[in-house]
């Protein structure tokens, strides 16, 4: 049996499963895409058009060849657009699906095998050399070689500091998607994370409740930076700095040449450095111990955070307003507490003066974005490969333990053939690994390296001889 399963109905696993069908001819490709429309996702499943895209149009692609794809659908919807403008993610979401359709017909006429499940995947079993056995839904098994799992975000756990009583109360919301299933006009809405997605959070409770007072918290009080007008010219000494990089031990010595690098440049403007370390991103993180890792997300993820991801400039624009109107108001503080039933007692610790203050709020959304602690999450089919050992949690709550090209290990860090991961799982050994071009690079990887394994079996086993 040579048969792929891809599990996950995100951007990672429709970039998966759209490669896969363009070059997999071993088997059937299976993409177990669960409840929600697949290739949307969490990233791409809003229909808010205040939400925007951080990466500029010529840089969105599904796919490894991609070229000005996204741009001429685009334009198809709204007239002509530049491929340096930044457009709603509703827009991405609707290029995605169009993608995948085409590949759909490519394999069709090319007659490849595939199949789309509308269940989740709730079981992986080995199956030894045989390979795995997926259980899709109550009852349905898949006999497959290869899984991939491309599973995305991870429904949000609350804060510890948040009682019982607070989230039984209803005015507590994990997921800043769903602000509809608030349909009274809060008088006060306060939200955990000052983020990408605190801001789009923010943004939409602007609209949906004009009157209500916003409040932002996180420990920081920072927003994302954003994003120049503008293409930026490169950094003329981009390489010698990450050689540079390379050669630091840890992040307090990185960032120091980072400093040194923005104050010795002359006409070239910071965020050309930041986004010039992409090509080494995942080699910094890699030569790093793992006490290094954890005082950088201790001390410096935040900051890396706020200036790797920016905001587009017209994001930035609206956030500013709303503070400028005061209508939004920003705490740099700790949550030491939520509780009550409505409105809810929030407690904060301000960070400049130690102060505990507490708040009310008729509405508190928890926006703190990307969660990849697999080892608590409520998530069946990680929480079952985690019991059964055929997955680990990464020691630093980033996904899990696996190899640079996805391969997932035990715990005694051996591979586990057979079972590999792309995007947000990966975190642990690769960092930066969730936006498009890590994860289109990823999938297109991953199926070449899948479709060439296989048919140096097939072409084995044809001649008779053992693999």
């Amino acid at each position: 049996m040579t048969d792929v399963a891809v599990i996950g109905g995100g951007a990672a696993g429709a970039a998966a499963f759209g490669e896969l069908l363009a070059c997999y001819d071993a088997g059937t490709v299976h993409w177990i895409v669960g409840q929600h429309m697949p290739g949307r996702g969490v990233a791409y499943a809003t229909s808010d058009d205040r939400h925007l895209l951080n990466v500029r149009a010529s840089a969105m692609g599904v796919f490894q060849e991609h070229g000005d794809d996204f741009i001429r659908h685009a334009s198809r919807q709204l007239g002509q657009v530049k491929g340096t403008d930044f457009l709603p993610r509703r827009l991405f979401g609707d290029f995605i699906q169009a993608q995948v359709g085409a590949r759909i017909d490519a394999a069709r006429r090319a007659g490849r095998s595939f199949r789309i499940h509308p269940g989740s995947a709730r079981e992986i079993a080995p199956r030894g050399e045989a390979g795995y056995a997926v259980r899709v839904g109550a009852d349905r098994w898949l006999e497959v070689a290869h899984v991939v799992l491309a599973i995305g975000a991870l429904s949000q756990r609350p804060l510890r500091t948040v009682s019982t009583t607070a989230l039984d109360s209803g005015a507590y919301e994990l997921d800043p998607w769903r602000l509809d299933r608030h349909p009274k006009a809060p008088r006060r809405v306060l939200v955990i994370g000052t983020g990408l997605t605190a801001v789009d959070t923010l943004l939409s409770a602007a609209v949906q409740w004009p009157h209500a007072e916003l409040v932002a918290v996180s420990r920081h009080g920072l927003w994302p930076f954003t994003h120049a007008a503008l293409p930026l010219s490169p950094y003329a000494r981009q390489a010698a700095l990450n050689q540079a990089l390379l050669a630091c031990d840890g992040a307090l010595p990185m960032l120091r040449q980072v400093r040194r690098a923005i104050a010795e440049m002359e006409d070239t403007d910071w965020r050309s450095v930041i986004d010039g370390m992409r090509p080494v991103n995942a080699l910094l993180w890699q030569g790093m111990s793992h006490a290094r890792r954890r005082q950088f997300l201790r001390h410096a993820r935040w900051v890396w955070e706020a200036s790797r991801h920016r905001m587009a400039p017209a994001t930035g624009e609206a956030i500013l307003q709303l503070e400028e109107e005061g209508r939004l108001q920003v705490h740099a503080a700790r949550v030491l507490d939520v509780d009550g039933t409505a409105p809810l007692q929030v407690t904060l610790r301000e960070r400049a003066t130690q102060l505990v203050s507490t708040l009310e709020a008729d509405l508190v959304i928890q926006a703190t974005g990307l969660d990849t602690a697999v080892a608590y999450c409520a998530h069946d089919l990680l929480s079952q490969l985690l019991r059964d050992g055929l997955a680990v949690a990464d020691p630093l709550h980033l996904g899990v333990l696996a190899k640079p090209d996805g391969r997932l290990l035990d715990a005694d860090g051996r591979v586990q053939p057979g079972l590999h991961a792309i995007g947000s799982l990966l975190r642990g050994n690769l960092w930066e690994c969730t936006a498009m071009p890590e994860i289109r690079a990823a999938a297109h990887r991953l199926a070449v390296r899948l479709a060439s394994a296989d048919t140096a079996v097939a072409t084995l086993d044809s001649a008779g001889e053992v693999p």
